[in-house]
């Protein structure tokens, strides 16, 4: 493919920055932060970007790991937003570039998304081309948007509500995978998520148990009810519960319980299903005379990406072509494939335009999902994992501060730069980017399903980190120092 010398030169401002990206990239995966106790990983990539001339404001949204970085040249306009995550997962401890599951940290979080690839990724798009309009005298406002417990849904729908959302003209995300990927359309569901609590009696279980009201009780009710509402809610619909505590020994009538549940469901049908559920809590309250709170942690719609923009970014994408990678690194992914029982080949695998409403239904969620719905945005797959690699696995977790997640994290903001480039450069290219948002709005009307007072759920992983955080912390400060551990 024959490549313009300007894109030539682009490309080339992304290799003169990126071993510093890649390197706080390995940080963030050391850190191995969870959601909403971010704040080493948070720090490192606003620090970095602040060095970098932008403008950061932090705590924003009610969010202590949440932040909004801002750079602007000439007149402002267009506005280009960059999201990013950096949030971890529970006990997905894994040591870096072993092809068999070796726990680094024995029950430590680990990066079994990759998302510490994500906030590098953008990071390094964002100075990328902070440095390509000055060099090409374009005018335009960069904005990099940290948005923290993507894991946990939490920080775009508060965001959106806190307007940091609405001078936006085009979003690009982005998320790790084991494709060099851009997709369009319809993704995923939407999600609701929620501790649902139950307050009885205690007493003993033995001598008097009429006396008590069992709490443990109203959930596996609840549990009860909720599993038989699958066989008649439609085939889109997901129901998931965990319970997160049920009593401490079974001798005294336990009087509180909790667990924590996930509806997830398309946008159209989600609402009445958690009207539903509500139902359920509400009979199971009523059989155990028990009293109960629902607690929402978060809510999220369906993603809707743009095609226009997947278009561009996958013309770019084109442009830079896959990584190329070493023999050792083929015969590294061919022995995890081995071992995890995946199909055996090595790194191949093919760039791809992917029409998500055209693909199987994949049930997962994202904030992002409300992004799409009041900024045009599109996504491009970081090839990151080995191929064959599921998301929250020790996989994905392995791969994640390797030469293998290097060349994906390079080859990603290459194409995002180029993106950025061609949006500016092209103004007609933004205005059909809008046109095609225009008639997903109207067919689409954004409403958050949080309330108008809803809250972030701080804290919520604090006891889980506070028991492993010094050790993340040195792990994550050999890396950012360079030494693999």
């Amino acid at each position: 493919m024959l490549v313009s010398s300007e894109k030539t030169k682009i490309c080339e401002i992304v290799e003169s920055f990126q071993a510093d990206f890649w390197r706080i990239s390995d940080a963030i995966w050391g850190y191995a932060e969870l959601g909403l106790e971010e704040y080493r990983s948070s720090g490192l990539l606003a620090d970095t970007l602040e060095k970098a001339g932008f403008n950061v404001e932090r705590n924003v949204a009610q969010i202590p790991t949440a932040f909004v970085a801002t750079w602007k040249n000439g007149t402002g306009q267009p506005v280009v937003g960059l999201t990013a995550e950096f949030d971890a997962l529970p006990a997905l401890s894994q040591q870096v570039g072993t092809p068999h599951k070796a726990e680094l940290i024995q029950g430590a979080p680990g990066h079994g998304c990759a998302h510490n690839t994500m906030g590098a990724m953008q990071a390094l798009t964002a100075v990328a081309a902070q440095k390509m309009i000055v060099e090409n005298d374009l005018n335009a406002t960069l904005k990099f948007y940290g948005c923290p417990a993507e894991e946990l849904g939490v920080s775009r729908p508060h965001m959106i509500q806190a307007g940091l959302f609405k001078d936006v003209d085009v979003v690009i995300d982005c998320h790790a995978d084991s494709l060099f990927k851009t997709t369009y359309g319809m993704l995923g569901t939407a999600l609701h998520s929620s501790l649902i609590s139950f307050k009885g009696k205690a007493a003993h279980a033995g001598w008097k148990p009429w006396l008590g009201r069992s709490a443990a009780d109203a959930v596996e009710l609840l549990h009860a009810g909720t599993e038989r509402m699958r066989e008649h809610i439609p085939p889109t619909g997901r129901i998931h519960w965990v319970t997160t505590f049920a009593g401490d020994v079974p001798n005294i009538v336990t009087d509180r319980a909790e667990t924590w549940y996930y509806i997830r469901e398309l946008d159209e049908n989600i609402e009445s299903v958690i009207d539903w559920l509500h139902d359920c809590v509400k009979g199971a309250a009523l059989m155990t005379q028990t009293q109960y709170e629902v607690k929402l942690l978060a809510a999220m719609h369906q993603r809707f990406y743009n095609r226009a923009l997947a278009e561009i970014l996958f013309s770019n994408m084109e442009i830079v072509g896959k990584p190329e990678y070493s023999q050792k690194e083929i015969t590294f992914a061919e022995k995890l494939q081995k071992g995890a029982g995946f199909p055996i080949k090595g790194m191949a695998y093919s760039l791809s335009l992917i029409d998500a409403e055209a693909d199987e239904l994949r049930a997962s969620s994202s904030d992002m999902g409300d992004v799409c719905l009041v900024a045009p945005t599109g996504q491009i797959s970081i090839p990151v994992w080995v191929p064959g690699t599921p998301a929250h696995d020790w996989t994905a977790a392995t791969t994640g501060a390797t030469s293998i997640a290097h060349k994906g994290i390079s080859a990603a903001a290459k194409a995002v730069t180029l993106t950025i480039y061609d949006l500016l450069r092209d103004k007609s290219q933004i205005e059909k980017i809008k046109a095609e948002f225009g008639i997903l709005k109207n067919k689409r009307p954004y409403h958050s399903y949080l309330p108008q007072d809803a809250s972030p759920p701080l804290g919520f992983y604090k006891n889980i980190m506070e028991k492993y955080r010094d050790k993340l912390e040195l792990q994550g400060d050999n890396f950012l120092a360079g030494n693999k551990t």
